[in-house]
This record gives structure tokens, C-alpha cells and sequence, in this order.
């Protein structure tokens, strides 16, 4: 019998941030608090989100607003990099940008982890932006699956192509 495996990924669905950002940015227009200070949020490239207001605490109550919509959609904030607010002429800016991918320091992170903590017989290779984890037994696979959920890496993992 083939060795069972699954894929470690780390990625965000583009349209619910889509969603999230349309209803963050209905909200900053349509709440009191932001009248009047020219708040707004919008894509900036193709994973990078722009906030921006007359004052650094509007600016950050927007970001706020923003990251309460992707919560709301079950997107995890640890695939949020937001900078702090700068300012740039009148108004201030926070750039935000969406972690995609499972970098290499990070790759070799969990694979060490895997290989320290995890059930024996289990091998986590490293495929471009994620990790395929095989092992004969799929009750050691998901060993693995609990023990990653259980860690705090930093950046929110998803688990396909389990087989």
C-alpha cells in the first residue's frame, strides 16, 4: 500500500478578503466616528491593502474595522503584515500586506519540528511554497495535524490533499 500524505499550505481565499475589505470600507463611509476625516481602505497591488486617514488613531480604528471583517469571514490574522501608520502629507497611511505562501526559514521550521516531536516514520519534504508530510499510518499523519495546530508558527496553515 501507498504511503498516506497530506499538503501543508499556507494561503488566504482572495475573495473573502475582497468581501472583507468591501465591508470594511462601507462601514468606514457609513460610521460616525469617521466622518470628516477622510478615511478610507483599498487594494494596493495584488495582495496589499492601503489604509488611510486624517489622524494615526482614525487610521488605526480603520485597520481595526478591517481585520473585525476578516475575522467575521474565518481569516486568520497572523496572514495580515500590517506596517505602522506613517504619515504622508496630510493624511497618514498603513500599508497591509497578506502573507501567501510558506517561505523557506519557515518550511525548514515546521519540517524540524515535525521531525523532533512528531510520531516516528513521518517525513515532511519541501515543495516550492508548501510541505507534503507522508507517512504509513494516517493516525501518525494526524498526530502531525494536531501537533502543527498546536504550535505557534506565526502564520495561519491549512492541511490538503490528505489521502
Amino acid at each position: 500500500m501507498a504511503d498516506a500524505s497530506f499538503d501543508v499550505v499556507s494561503k488566504v481565499d482572495r475573495q473573502e478578503v475582497d468581501n472583507a475589505l468591501n465591508q470594511a470600507a462601507k462601514e468606514i463611509g457609513q460610521r460616525f466616528d469617521f466622518r470628516g476625516t477622510n478615511a478610507g481602505i483599498d487594494w494596493s497591488g495584488e495582495l496589499g491593502v492601503t489604509v488611510r486617514a486624517d489622524t494615526e488613531e482614525r487610521a488605526k480604528a480603520a485597520l481595526d474595522v478591517f481585520k473585525e471583517k476578516l475575522v467575521k469571514r474565518s481569516i486568520s490574522l497572523k496572514a495580515l503584515d500590517a506596517a505602522e501608520p506613517r504619515a504622508s502629507g496630510k493624511q497618514y497611511v498603513i500599508t497591509a500586506n497578506l502573507k501567501q505562501g510558506i517561505d523557506q526559514d519557515a518550511a525548514r521550521k515546521i519540517s524540524k519540528l515535525i521531525r523532533d516531536e512528531g510520531p516516528r516514520g513521518v517525513q515532511a519534504q519541501i515543495q516550492g511554497d508548501q510541505l507534503r508530510v507522508s507517512g504509513k499510518k494516517r493516525d501518525d499523519l494526524q498526530a502531525v495535524i494536531a501537533l502543527l495546530k498546536n504550535a505557534d508558527l506565526g502564520l495561519p496553515l491549512q492541511f490538503t490533499n490528505y489521502r
